[in-house]
C-alpha cells in the first residue's frame, strides 16, 4: 500500500499542511493514522478524498456542501436520493457560473476585436472604429 507524508500530499495539491489538518479535524478526510513518531500518514483512500475535494471546491461548493456529501457518502444506499440531490445543484450551479463566464467573455471579446481594429487604423493612419459598430 502506497502512502504519504503531509509533505507530499500538501505539494501534490498545493495546499498548506494547515488545511490538510483542518480538513481531517471537520472530518473532511477520513482517519488519517498516524506514525509512533505522530506523523500522519496518508493513503490512496486520502488521495482520492482530496482530489474530489479539489473539484467540488473548484466548482464553487461550500464546505457545508461538502461535509454534507461526504457525510452521506458514508452511507450511500440510504442517502442515494440526498446525493443525486445534492450533485443535481451543484451541476446547476456549476452551469450557471458557465453561462456568466460565457456572457462575460464575448465582452471581452468585442472589446479585443475593438481594440484591435483601433490599434490597426492607428497603424495605417486610417480613421478609428466606432464602438457602436461592435
Amino acid at each position: 500500500m502506497t502512502t504519504y507524508t503531509i509533505k507530499q500530499v500538501s505539494q501534490m495539491f498545493g495546499l498548506p499542511a494547515s488545511t490538510l489538518r483542518y480538513y481531517e479535524e471537520i472530518g473532511l478526510l477520513p482517519a488519517v493514522e498516524k506514525t509512533k513518531a505522530n506523523q500522519r500518514i496518508y493513503t490512496e483512500e486520502h488521495i482520492g478524498r482530496l482530489g474530489a475535494i479539489r473539484c467540488f471546491k473548484e466548482t464553487g461548493m461550500s464546505m457545508a456542501k461538502l461535509l454534507e456529501f461526504f457525510t452521506y457518502e458514508e452511507e450511500e444506499q440510504e442517502h442515494i436520493g440526498e446525493i443525486l440531490a445534492l450533485l443535481k445543484e451543484q451541476d446547476r450551479h456549476v452551469a450557471e457560473q458557465i453561462e456568466k463566464l460565457q456572457s462575460a467573455r464575448k465582452q471581452i471579446n468585442r472589446k479585443l476585436r475593438y481594440y484591435s481594429d483601433i490599434k490597426a487604423s492607428m497603424d495605417s493612419g486610417s480613421t478609428y472604429p466606432f464602438w457602436g459598430d461592435y
